[in-house]
Order: C-alpha cells, then sequence, then structure tokens
C-alpha cells in the first residue's frame, strides 16, 4: 500500500475588492467601466446624501449640529454625475415654442381643436410708455 501525503494547506491571501472585480471579470476594459461605475454611484450616493442633509432639520436626539452650507456645489455635482449616466434634469426654456419641435400645421391643428372645445379669445394690448409731465399751476 501506498500512503499519500496530505498535501500542505497554503493558504491564500484575502483578494480585496480590486482583486475578487480582476477574477470575476476578464476584460480589462470591462474591468474598468465597472470600476468607473462603482465611483460614480459612489459619488451619486455621496451627493445625494449631502443635499438631502443640508435640506432636512434631524431630530435633536441625533446630537448632530446643524450645517449651514450652501448646497449649489453639491448640486451641481449631482447633476453632473447624473449626466453620466445619461439622465438630465428639464431647465426652464426662454422663448416662445422653444419648449416643443412642433410643426406649424400641428399647432394650427391644435388651434382649430381647442376653438371647437372652448371658444374663447384672448386680447393682447400693448401700449407705448406712459410719460408724466408737470404742469405749471395756474396762479390765483
Amino acid at each position: 500500500m501506498v500512503d499519500k501525503k496530505p498535501e500542505p494547506k497554503v493558504e491564500e491571501k484575502s483578494k480585496g475588492i480590486i482583486g475578487k472585480i480582476k477574477e470575476g471579470i476578464d476584460d480589462k476594459d470591462e474591468q474598468l467601466a465597472f470600476l468607473s461605475t462603482i465611483v460614480r454611484l459612489s459619488v451619486l450616493v455621496w451627493s445625494a446624501g449631502i443635499l438631502t442633509l443640508a435640506y432636512v432639520k434631524l431630530p435633536a436626539a441625533f446630537n448632530i449640529p446643524e450645517q449651514k452650507l450652501d448646497p449649489t456645489f453639491i448640486a451641481s455635482v449631482f447633476t453632473g454625475t447624473l449626466a453620466t449616466f445619461g439622465v438630465a434634469a428639464a431647465g426652464k426654456k426662454n422663448g416662445a415654442g422653444s419648449s416643443a419641435n412642433i410643426s406649424k400645421k400641428d399647432m394650427e391643428f391644435l388651434i382649430a381643436k381647442a376653438s371647437e372645445t372652448a371658444p374663447a379669445q384672448t386680447i393682447r394690448i400693448e401700449q407705448a410708455p406712459v410719460t408724466i409731465v408737470p404742469t405749471a399751476a395756474p396762479k390765483k
């Protein structure tokens, strides 16, 4: 009989998060894409948390003093990070009709349908600036 010697156990070092990513994903580009997504998500969660704390008053039981901060920078970081995921915030549009791409034919159709359902007329009055000029007081 041949006795088999037990093989010595080699302890593997515990791999960090980057080592696990390298092990789980083979392609180098996919590894970098995954890592960048994790970083962007962490920045998004951080900025969302700070923005929330800027607008929420915490109960006194937490013993955390109220923070007086300007959330403008944090909001720009938050919206910038959202933009990297393809989410865009809707903003106010300047100018009439710039908020939607409607053709002239579609607009005329909408006006005709609107006049059938609720006939109304809008009158716009424009007036030149009024000037007040003092006159000489009458003599008594």
